[in-house]
């Protein structure tokens, strides 16, 4: 489990860690937080995720898609698709049911992207590697 988040990518090799932060930092330094708003929900399946439109975080993503391409799984060589996950894997049919209640009260808003992280995958528990604060 992390904290509410977007997920840029899935898998980096650990090869790159250093690359990342030195790409993470630059993205971030004096930089402002992108604009970010969270516009409706989502269906996953067998889970729910509220959809989020982040044009700047979006052309953040592309640059280090590039800087990266070689590398990417297929997952993350695909459309990105940015949201934040409320449930995950559970029975679509209760699945079904927490969107609906959720979507009975969703109001579009704004929302802050404090920063980019990233985090090494221990095998179940996430360990952080790195972070990075927007201005």
């Amino acid at each position: 489990m992390l904290p509410a988040h977007l997920t840029l990518f899935h898998h980096l090799p650990p090869g790159v860690s250093e690359e990342l932060k030195q790409r993470l930092s630059a993205e971030t330094r004096g930089v402002r937080a992108p604009r970010a708003k969270v516009t409706g929900l989502m269906s996953l399946g067998g889970g729910v995720a509220y959809r989020i439109e982040a044009p700047e975080l979006m052309a953040i993503r592309e640059r280090l898609s590039a800087a990266f391409a070689g590398l990417l799984m297929p997952q993350d060589a695909g459309r990105w698709r940015p949201h934040v996950t409320v449930q995950n894997k559970v029975r679509p049919s209760l699945a079904k049911v927490v969107l609906a209640a959720l979507s009975r009260d969703f109001v579009p808003r704004e929302v802050e992207i404090a920063g980019l992280a990233s985090w090494w995958y221990r095998g179940g528990p996430w360990e952080p590697h790195s972070r990075h604060m927007f201005a």
